[in-house]
């Protein structure tokens, strides 16, 4: 990089150590109250910084329009995830924008945050916690909160990636019986005995637990609806840490609310940070605030891969994780 830094839009505060190699590589316009931007005062803090690349976040709708209000010196659209659905990638295209994004450093904290959800949802947690904390428990009773056991059940996996696999290996430690369903079907040696469905609605039936870990495309938009949950085990549990739009929200409210589902243990939700108010006055939900990706080491891991792109962009090289 040249000895003038180049200029960086930061759409959101970012991790200390992040903000940190920011200020010491570029010349950084940081957002140090954390407000989000809406899509014109967006383009209008673009323009004024004289940005030569934008650092923005899911919370960021980069659509056609924002996009083309940014001057042309703006070379690049770093996002700190690993999703880009927020991201006009035609537009992207047409403006000769770089778009990068940030993977294969989510990998153990989401699939943790899946098993974690797992286990909350089978166990009541979000209903027992609750109970405690309203002052609601007078005794122990042989029939209070009874949740389901994991062990030995099987988890369905409908997205069999990096993550998907992370997820089947703290699974095993459950002694759970691994199914999936993916484009492909794993060599031996990454399937590590788990059971292919070629067609993820073979895989809706096995499984008493299913866990979704594909991306959001066209095909699964709205993949769990009314229609495959009743191809669904009586009882099942819905755990999604992937993107929210994958689930009919609708359908698994009142799959939830008739019985028809166990529980749903849900990270992402379709139109966030709004909730389906449905789900909030269900007890056998667990619910998070997307926060598959939010431990330390993980947000620093993202911010440097992000940042690593950056310096490739500026360097005259090919970002490592270009997605356009």
């Amino acid at each position: 990089m040249s000895a003038q830094h180049p200029v960086v839009f930061v759409t959101r505060r970012l991790p200390e150590a992040v903000e940190a190699r920011l200020t010491r590589d570029y010349t950084p316009v940081l957002n140090a109250d954390d407000t989000p931007f809406g899509s014109a005062d967006l383009v209008e803090r673009v323009v004024n910084a004289g940005a030569e690349a934008v650092l923005c976040c899911p919370t960021d709708k980069m659509t056609a329009d924002v996009i083309a209000g940014m001057p042309n010196k703006v070379r690049a659209l770093a996002t700190f995830s690993v999703g880009y659905d927020h991201i006009d990638l035609e537009a992207a295209k047409a403006h000769d924008l770089i778009v990068t994004n940030t993977p294969d450093v989510l990998t153990d904290a989401t699939a943790d945050c899946a098993m974690l959800l797992i286990l909350a949802a089978a166990r009541r947690a979000w209903a027992a916690e609750s109970m405690l904390r309203r002052g609601d428990w007078s005794n122990w009773a042989p029939t209070g909160q009874i949740g389901i056991q994991v062990t030995g059940k099987r988890l369905g996996i409908f997205g069999m990636g990096r993550i998907g696999q992370a997820l089947a290996k703290r699974a095993r430690g459950f002694d759970m019986e691994i199914h999936y369903s993916d484009l492909a079907q794993l060599p031996p040696e990454l399937e590590a005995g788990a059971t292919f469905h070629a067609d993820p609605e073979d895989l809706l039936g096995v499984s008493d637990v299913l866990s979704l870990h594909c991306p959001l495309t066209d095909e699964t938009r709205h993949f769990l609806d009314a229609r495959r949950i009743a191809l669904m085990i009586d009882g099942a549990i819905v755990v999604n840490t992937a993107r929210g739009p994958i689930v009919d929200d609708e359908a698994l409210i009142v799959a939830l609310r008739t019985g028809k589902l166990a529980a749903a243990g849900l990270d992402v939700f379709d139109g966030e940070p709004k909730v389906n108010p449905g789900y909030l006055e269900l007890e056998n939900t667990t619910l998070f605030p997307h926060i598959g990706s939010a431990t330390k080491e993980t947000r620093d891991a993202m911010g440097f891969v992000a940042l690593d792109n950056l310096d490739a962009v500026f360097g005259g090289r090919t970002p490592p994780n270009r997605v356009v």
